[in-house]
């Protein structure tokens, strides 16, 4: 089978991909390896519900990584079009100046549940600016990965267990975004060396791993365990670029794991929230009740006033290892670091047992 390479001055990370065929005619193979050859490390950053916009999705582009926003942070639906051309235009001036280390590609987060009446338009909008990748959520449909495969974009699909990655992968999705406990948002509950291992013994595909991650030792022992990329969420909401407010941004610096309550209250699917935010909106963390799916509701692009979005704030397991607000580009210099140190330790540590 083919390999594809990630460009770095250090290293290389390989990436098998499957012939799926686009209606382009154009290989999944040679379409992947075009993304991921501007990768300085093996890394997407998670699209944020609010947090995400322009500002941050091109920094985290211009430092290598994969940045991403879901299409529903554009509002009203028209401003889409403008941060389309706003981050293709920016990214576009950076490859000009800095030819020898041109931005990482960027993905657009599409919500397919049937609530979501901004589908169509959204798609149109990424079908209109060739949006390198599109990150599909709570729904996959065969007609918007066409759509999105008509140019040659690709399709990443976000699951929470082995089951819904195949129905993905069945309606043309391209890749998999294993999304393992502990992930911030709406997360699942297994284990990642349980998901990753029973997709992989089917799926030779883009493989993307989320969970906790937020130290570059951690992008390493995601692809120790069968992963291409770690997806990377919690980490950037303390960054300059976020649109979160302050006190969003110290919480997830005071934190730590055991501040983390998984609850399907807020919006009628399990996910991962701040404590301290349960506790000032005047819940008991510790008994709180069922919520309801059946209300899951992204009409006209959702509802940014719930409580779930403004006042309750989401967050994965990982942010012990984050200890301050930093910008985008220097988080990913720090996980570079660290994963060039895991790498070397890990060969150390390893060498006695593999010839």
């Amino acid at each position: 089978s083919g390999r594809l390479v990630y460009a770095s001055a250090r290293s290389s990370w390989p990436l098998k991909a499957t012939l799926h065929m686009h209606l382009s005619n154009t290989p999944l193979m040679s379409a992947a390896s075009k993304l991921a050859g501007k990768l300085r490390l093996p890394c997407i950053g998670a699209p944020l519900f609010i947090v995400s916009t322009p500002d941050l999705v091109i920094a985290q582009c211009k430092a290598g990584i994969v940045g991403s926003f879901p299409a529903l942070n554009a509002r009203p639906k028209d401003k889409l079009d403008e941060w389309l051309v706003r981050i293709k235009s920016e990214l576009a001036e950076h490859d000009a100046a800095h030819p020898d280390s041109p931005a990482a590609p960027f993905a657009v987060n599409q919500i397919v549940h049937r609530s979501n009446d901004r589908l169509m338009h959204d798609l149109e909008a990424c079908v209109k600016h060739e949006v390198p990748l599109v990150i599909t959520s709570l729904g996959a449909r065969e007609d918007v990965n066409q759509a999105i495969h008509s140019y040659g974009g690709l399709v990443f699909h976000d699951v929470i267990n082995n089951h819904f990655a195949k129905k993905a992968v069945q309606k043309g999705a391209d890749g998999i975004i294993a999304v393992a406990a502990g992930a911030g948002g709406h997360a699942g509950t297994l284990s990642p060396f349980a998901l990753v291992s029973e997709i992989r013994e089917w799926f030779d595909g883009p493989l993307c791993l989320s969970g906790s991650i937020a130290t570059g030792s951690g992008v390493l022992a995601a692809q120790a365990l069968g992963a291409d990329f770690a997806y990377m969420g919690s980490a950037f909401i303390a960054s300059a670029e976020a649109n979160a407010q302050d006190a969003y941004k110290q919480s997830i610096v005071e934190s730590v794991a055991a501040d983390i309550v998984y609850s399907s209250l807020f919006t009628g699917v399990h996910g991962n929230y701040l404590r301290p935010s349960i506790m000032a909106a005047g819940l008991d963390p510790d008994n709180l009740p069922e919520g309801d799916v059946t209300q899951m509701d992204f009409g006209s692009g959702g509802n940014t006033d719930a409580k779930a979005w403004k006042d309750i704030w989401g967050c994965g397991q990982g942010i012990g290892a984050i200890k301050e607000v930093s910008t985008a580009g220097e988080i990913v210099e720090r996980l570079k670091g660290e994963y060039a140190a895991a790498v070397a330790e890990s060969r150390a540590a390893t060498g006695r047992f593999v010839p």
